[in-house]
């Protein structure tokens, strides 16, 4: 097993852009779990899946924003107390994002409803948070988390390179969960298009000429096929550059210091709650236009207080305003 490199330094430069990452990770997390909390009309199963995923990616982004602003230099209590909750958040985050794509395979390919999803869900939660969970207390327990010289990690601390078995306890958590999910994503999201694409083909020779509903119906397809493709393919994109620097570790090759590398890999390993928020909240159009016309009706709210009235202004009557509803005017009086 050869000799680990050096410490990577972590420049200023990269530290803010890993910080502005996880900033807007952060952000989106909390705009996902807004969303959900304001319109229980739009709490499907699906998006009630999205919403534990963001509060696992919520807690990653936190975590690693306190490991890069700190940037460890050496083994301390928080450095294994923030390995500790960015190691159980991440791996979680991994379940979750698993979780859905299995979720949306069952339900669409193999119709699954009513009590066989809700016996599903239980077992999502007990998965997804269980297992990291386990596997986070077992690595603090045998003092595996620790220091890590942002070799594996940027700025923030995961596994302590000085353990024998160091490579073992990466792979429980995170690089196995995160190398069979580069699998398992891709493979559940290509049975659930090509299934779709099976109904449309069956479907198509009873379809009536095209009329404007149609259009709309095909238009809002395309953009549900479009996010199949987008999910694996934006989820790989992202964690990729945490694997390649995770083999480059383990070679002893130099290329581990890369700045570029050490950048991708901060923002990919810490962006994955704005990511999810830009495809689930921005590029879904009920919830885009539910968010602008809630931003314009905060902005353009009349004022609370009702103009002063004239002194020998008549007072209105009870009856009166008990019968009408008052009116506000559109534009306030001018003095």
């Amino acid at each position: 097993m050869p000799q680990p490199p050096p410490p990577t330094e972590l420049l200023p430069s990269e530290r803010a852009v890993v910080l502005l990452s996880c900033a807007l990770s952060a952000l989106g997390s909390g705009l996902l779990v807004a969303t959900h909390a304001l319109w229980p009309d739009l709490r499907s199963r699906a998006r009630r899946l999205l919403l534990f995923l963001s509060l696992a990616d919520l807690l990653s982004a936190a975590s690693y924003f306190y490991g890069v602003l700190q940037d460890f230099s050496g083994p301390s209590w928080d450095c294994v107390l923030q390995g500790a909750l960015s190691t159980f958040a991440n791996t979680s985050s991994f379940f979750w994002t698993v979780a859905i794509a299995l979720y949306l395979y069952l339900s669409i390919v193999h119709a699954a409803r009513g009590p066989q999803t809700d016996r599903l869900l239980w077992a999502f939660h007990a998965v997804s948070w269980g297992v990291p969970l386990a596997i986070t207390v077992a690595a603090v327990s045998l003092k595996k988390i620790g220091y890590d010289a942002s070799d594996v990690s940027v700025g923030w601390c995961w596994i302590d390179l000085e353990a024998k078995d160091h490579v073992l306890w990466m792979l429980l958590t995170g690089k196995l969960w995160e190398m069979l999910a580069y699998v398992m994503l891709p493979l559940l999201y290509l049975l659930v298009r090509k299934h779709i694409n099976r109904a449309r083909e069956a479907l198509s020779e009873y379809r009536p000429i095209l009329c404007e509903a149609h259009q709309l119906q095909r238009r809002s397809s395309s953009v549900a096929d479009t996010k199949l493709v987008l999910i694996p393919l934006i989820f790989i994109c992202l964690r990729v550059w945490s694997t390649v620097r995770f083999v480059l570790t383990l070679c002893g090759s130099p290329a581990v210091r890369t700045p570029v590398l050490v950048v991708l890999h901060g923002i990919g390993n810490t962006f994955q709650g704005g990511a999810n928020c830009i495809m689930f909240v921005l590029c879904t159009p009920v919830v885009r236009t539910r968010l602008i016309s809630l931003c314009c009706c905060d902005c353009s709210q009349p004022p609370t207080q009702s103009p002063a009235r004239r002194p020998g202004a008549p007072v209105p009557s009870k009856t009166g305003s008990a019968q009408e509803p008052r009116q506000t005017p559109e534009e306030p009086p001018s003095t």
